[in-house]
């Protein structure tokens, strides 16, 4: 299938940055979201990263209005109804994300494919809310989407592999590195870096060392560019236990218990930076 629009669902920080390399490799986008104030923030941060690309020689002036020309804003899911592609780029939530499905089946033309950016959720349970499970997968971007070249694609049981191969070929022409990965809780990426965090909140949890030594410890002792407890509050401390939560009941193993620190910091809405406290303080 020949990909020319493509919708993104979500104009928060992943969905507008989704949006942006979208727009930028020559896509029309549809930027949708049901609040206008968060399109407004959306596309501010759209405009803001392509004119830093501009200053940083990345990009030229004249591309950056084009990119921008490309992209339309929404907030009338039935655009559905003209893109080839829509990626969903909503909060982390199964009912919220099945639901959406449903809905987007039914406004979507049948050739047309629904990729879901989740980080954790099972693509096949996504892709049951709709009758065309065959055209259901998961993209999953890392953030911040502009910068960070991975891109998981996920084949739920029922994806067809020309689908498959199309949403490679996209990931490609964003400029980023697909790799396909099953459908099993948290897919490589947070099965892997999830219980590493979870294990640095243990650590602080415990007492064995202080926020700031565990976090030099990972990045001066295994070479990673943020210390662990650094990257949850980057990620969301909200986002990191819910990630947590769907692999423990997932794989039903305690390995996977989230820290009783993490569960206490989202009860008092410590989230990390979006809220401007989570293991550190931020202005």
């Amino acid at each position: 299938m020949d990909v020319k629009t493509i919708m993104v669902v979500g104009a928060g920080q992943m969905g507008s940055g989704i949006a942006q390399v979208c727009a930028v490799a020559g896509y029309q986008v549809f930027l949708y979201d049901i609040s206008e104030a968060q399109l407004d923030k959306g596309i501010a941060n759209i405009e803001k990263g392509l004119a830093r690309q501009v200053e940083k020689g990345k990009m030229t002036a004249v591309d950056k209005d084009a990119a921008l020309a490309r992209l339309a804003r929404s907030t009338d899911l039935h655009a559905a109804a003209e893109a080839d592609l829509v990626i969903e780029a909503v909060v982390e939530n199964m009912d919220v994300k099945t639901k959406l499905f449903a809905e987007l089946d039914a406004l979507a033309r049948p050739e047309t494919i629904l990729a879901s950016n989740t980080s954790s959720l099972p693509i096949t349970e996504i892709a049951a809310a709709t009758k065309r499970p065959e055209k259901v997968i998961g993209m999953h971007f890392m953030n911040p989407v502009p910068v960070m070249k991975l891109v998981e694609i996920i084949r739920g049981l029922a994806t067809a592999d020309d689908v498959y191969e199309t949403i490679e070929a996209v990931a490609r022409k964003l400029g980023k590195v697909p790799v396909e990965v099953n459908d099993f809780p948290g897919f490589i990426s947070n099965r892997v870096l999830m219980p590493m965090i979870n294990e640095a909140i243990y650590a602080l949890y415990e007492g064995v060392a202080t926020k700031e030594a565990i976090d030099e410890v990972m990045k001066l002792g295994m070479n990673h560019p943020m210390g662990p407890l650094t990257l949850a509050d980057f990620i969301g401390l909200d986002t990191c236990l819910y990630i947590m939560e769907t692999l423990h009941e997932g794989f039903g193993d305690d390995k996977y218990r989230p820290c009783p620190l993490l569960r206490k910091y989202v009860k008092a809405g410590w989230l990390g930076r979006k809220t401007g406290r989570g293991f550190y303080t931020y202005e």
